[in-house]
């Protein structure tokens, strides 16, 4: 659940005499299908924080801890509404496109954290093509993450975000490094398709919601029992989306190095930021040789000194 929602509801939880309408109110603010879906998500966030009592003070929540903040997330977008004369090999003329796309809905999870992060469209939003109130949620998450995750993120979640931030009059995020699984699943394996669920099905983890493109169209004209089905959908696909990505990480060449996030004097694994390494081998390079290791996530490495001794490096050649 977003932080800003999760205050809110928190707060009126504690004002609340036990009798109070707020949670449809609340729902409507968010894009929740039913106050009864929010409450019930709530109530869940809350217990994963520890709150049990509208009296406790309100812990710091794990995603903000110190270390890396380690980001799956994925959007789901309108298709675009134009004009054709065909329906084969068309070349769509930018004065035929009446609605351009705009954002349904996100999802979002801190890794290896338990609550999944979302916003839909309300009805009223989705019909007037507004969606300004989640654009800025899906932002301020963002704004937080030091590594994002997302299958196709390159060509797609990223730069479709950054259109919407910038259309709507946000400036960039903060600084994060992207790992997009689309682009290890390509540059490191032979799938027959690339795709998310068939990657997953190939692996035997997790797949995608079926749906099919008529939760589209009825999304675009505002059916709210279609948002309510577009949000179940884009939160799975944010967990099987992690699933994937951890499975993947033993194999991701040049990982961010969430080294850089622990203080600690031993070596950490760059992919994990594990301690749990064992030196086997070497590690060589054209002109280099160097301690090797695995750590317990499978991921392989190597120290940073180059043990070639002087003599040997003076008649190396390449």
């Amino acid at each position: 659940m977003n932080k800003d929602i999760f205050e809110e509801c928190l707060e009126a939880w504690k004002a609340s005499d036990g009798t109070s309408k707020f949670w449809p109110v609340l729902a409507e603010k968010y894009g929740y299908a039913s106050g009864e879906i929010l409450r019930s998500r709530f109530k869940r966030e809350r217990k994963n924080r520890g709150i049990f009592d509208k009296n406790a003070v309100v812990p710091v929540r794990r995603g903000e801890k110190k270390g890396c903040k380690v980001l799956c997330f994925d959007i789901e977008t309108t298709p675009l509404l134009c004009f054709a004369w065909g329906m084969w090999q068309q070349n769509i003329n930018q004065r035929a496109v009446v609605e351009d796309w705009h954002v349904l809905s996100w999802s979002a999870k801190w890794l290896f954290e338990d609550s999944v992060m979302s916003a839909v469209l309300t009805p009223k939003e989705a019909r007037n093509h507004d969606d300004k109130r989640i654009i800025e949620q899906m932002w301020k998450i963002l704004d937080e993450a030091d590594v994002v995750i997302a299958h196709n993120a390159a060509r797609f979640d990223i730069p479709r975000m950054n259109t919407r931030f910038l259309y709507h009059g946000f400036p960039p995020p903060s600084y994060y490094q992207v790992v997009d699984t689309l682009k290890v699943a390509r540059s490191n394996f032979a799938f027959t398709s690339n795709a998310l669920n068939y990657v997953n099905g190939y692996l035997r983890l997790p797949q995608k919601k079926e749906t099919g493109f008529q939760l589209w169209v009825d999304c675009f004209y505002g059916d709210s029992d279609a948002l309510k089905k577009m949000l179940a959908y884009n939160e799975n696909d944010v967990l099987v989306l992690e699933e994937l990505y951890v499975l993947l990480r033993p194999w991701i060449k040049g990982h961010p190095n969430l080294g850089l996030f622990v203080e600690s004097k031993s070596s950490i694994c760059p992919n994990c930021g594990s301690k749990k390494l064992e030196w086997e081998g070497y590690y060589n390079t054209p002109m280099g040789r160097y301690r090797s290791f695995r750590c317990e996530c499978g991921a392989i490495g190597r120290g940073r000194k180059n043990i070639v001794s002087k003599k040997t490096k003076e008649r190396l050649v390449r």
